[in-house]
This record gives structure tokens, sequence and C-alpha cells, in this order.
């Protein structure tokens, strides 16, 4: 199949993209260098700086969520690729006179490698930081050990509650301590019909044939899931998914939690509604009661047909978190 984007020289896709959503909104980002996007007004020094780190085509995600009660800034690797180690620790060099910095890292293997690189040379550099990693896919199993779990979209409502709480000016121990707590308690199930083509190339990551899907295929098309089967239904599908969610959770009657469909790429809004009605309805069966729920596209990966469902747990003190202001591109709450 011959590919057809709107795009320049392949070699300069991130460069451009990220061109494109600074001048987009110019109220709330800025690039420092090519590939590091950071607030148009940054916060005070006397609080906690919040970074990530990713490769670029997963749009919004994660410049997206660079704003006011949110990222201070997000460093940007080519697609689908992650940034290097000196790019990242140019990034945290940004941030050294900050109150401190977290650094959150989504677990796929360029990412971990090159965050922890740059993290350890932060650290003998005098820097004050702190990591946490985002691994919540739980396609491998509900008790598969924290290295097999790929960071899906669960980051950005992490990166959220991070953000808020350094927003208020709580300690970078705080701020990571409330991080942890909320990813203790959150989980993602991805399902996909058809994976995406890589932009610079034109080539599918992974192919499905007309008729399947699998539930648990990575965001890049990567196995582990349950294999290809038979397309369910809309219903089917979100209430086999929301179920293994609500046990990976441990989510219990009176419960609290947020939940989002996150689309792919591909996937319409028509059906992600009609998916997040489905999985409301088998959380309220459950006496769980829902709280901020979204349904758009987050994290995506181009054309990829399909969309992760996510679940966290949230208490009195993270939902405050959760729920406060933020002027972020692609999460604004008032």
């Amino acid at each position: 199949m011959v590919m057809k984007k709107f795009i320049n020289n392949p070699d300069n896709l991130a460069v451009e993209l990220l061109e494109g959503f600074a001048l987009t909104y110019p109220k709330q980002v800025k690039l420092s260098g090519e590939k590091i996007v950071v607030r148009a007004v940054p916060k005070s020094k006397d609080k906690v700086a919040v970074i990530t780190l990713g490769g670029a085509g997963h749009e919004p995600a994660l410049s997206g969520y660079v704003g006011e009660g949110m990222l201070d800034a997000s460093v940007v690797g080519n697609i689908f690729a992650a940034p290097g180690a000196p790019l990242i620790l140019e990034a945290l060099k940004l941030f050294k006179d900050y109150k401190g910095i977290l650094l959150v890292i989504l677990n796929h293997a360029g990412d971990v490698m090159n965050g922890d690189i740059a993290f350890n040379m932060a650290i003998k550099e005098g820097i004050k930081v702190k990591k946490i990693l985002t691994a919540e896919d739980i396609a491998p199993g509900i008790d598969a050990p924290i290295e097999d779990r790929r960071g899906l979209g669960g980051c950005v409502p992490l990166i959220k509650i991070a953000g808020a709480a350094a927003e208020e000016g709580k300690s970078l121990d705080e701020v990571l301590a409330l991080a942890e707590k909320f990813n203790a308690g959150m989980a993602t199930l991805a399902v996909t019909m058809k994976t995406a083509t890589h932009p610079q190339s034109g080539q599918y990551i992974s192919e499905l044939a007309d008729d399947m899907m699998e539930i648990g295929m990575g965001q890049h098309g990567e196995g582990g899931g349950t294999g290809p089967q038979a397309i369910f239904s809309a219903d089917e599908t979100a209430e086999v998914m929301v179920k293994k969610l609500i046990a990976a959770v441990k989510l219990q009657k009176g419960d609290k939690a947020t939940l989002i469909i996150n689309g792919s790429g591909a996937t319409t809004l028509m059906e992600m509604f009609i998916v997040f009605r489905k999985a409301h309805q088998v959380l309220a069966d459950f006496g769980i009661t829902v709280i901020g729920g979204r349904c758009e596209e987050i994290l995506t990966v181009q054309e990829a047909a399909g969309f992760q469902m996510f679940i966290g747990k949230l208490d009195d003190e993270t939902q405050k978190y959760y729920e406060a202001p933020s002027d972020a591109p692609y999460w604004v709450t008032r």
C-alpha cells in the first residue's frame, strides 16, 4: 500500500512538527533548541520541575502536556525513537536551579537506557533529580515483572497529578511520593485492529488480517498480547478489557477511579464513546465511581486503528491534583 501523508523530507519530521506545534500554541510552549519543548512562561524556580522524554510520532504525547500544572519540558526523539542521553541531560540542566526535578520515563528500552544515562550524569553534576518509571501495560500479565510491562498512555494522568503537586509547591520527595502512589494503582490495556506505518519508510510495523484484532499488542505493533482473534463487538471488547483492568488495579466497591479511552490514531470518536459507555457501565455495576473520565486521542501511533483503555485508582488526595487547573495544550482544565 502506498503511504499517503502530508510530509516533506522524512528526515526532518520531528523538527518540523515541533516547529508547527510551538507556533500553534505560543502562549503555552516554546522550543529550547530543536527538540526540547518547554513552557512559554516558566514556573518559579522555588518549585519542582517535571520533565519527560520520548519519540515523536505519538502526538499529542508527550509535548502536548507541557504547560502550567503539568510538564515543564518534553525531550523529543526522532519518530518512534528515544532522544539521546546528551539531549536529555541538556534539558535537565535547564532546570538545575529549581527546587528539584522529577524525570518521568516510560518503560521502553531506548527511553530507559538513555533516560538512565542522563539521570546518572545529572547526579554526578550535582543536579537534584529523581526519576519514576511508568510500566502500566498489563498485556504480559497482572503479575508480570516490571521490566516486561510497557509504559503506555498512563504516563499522562500521572504527569497531571505530579505536575499539579509541583505547581502547588510541594517538595521533590512529596511530588515523587504522589506519583508513585498513583503509579501503583494504574493499569492500561491496548487493542489493535490495524498497526501503523512508519512515516519515514512507509512500511507497516506489523500486520493483522482484515477480520482480526489483538488485545494486548504494543503501541508500536509489538507482540505480547493474546494473539490475533476474531473482531469482537464494541461492548464485548470493552467488557473483556475493563474487567482485566479492574482486577489489575484491585478496585473494590466504593472505590474511585478515572477511566480513559485513548484512541490510537485511526479510531473515531464514535467508536471510542461507544466503548467508554460500556466500560463505564461495567465499573458502575462493580460499585466503582468514575472521576474525570476522558475519551480522546492522548498518545497515538500515526494511523493505527485501536485504542488503549486506562484505569487509575484515585483517593481524595490524588483526585485533588488530577482535577487541578492546567493550561497544557491537550489537557486544559479550569
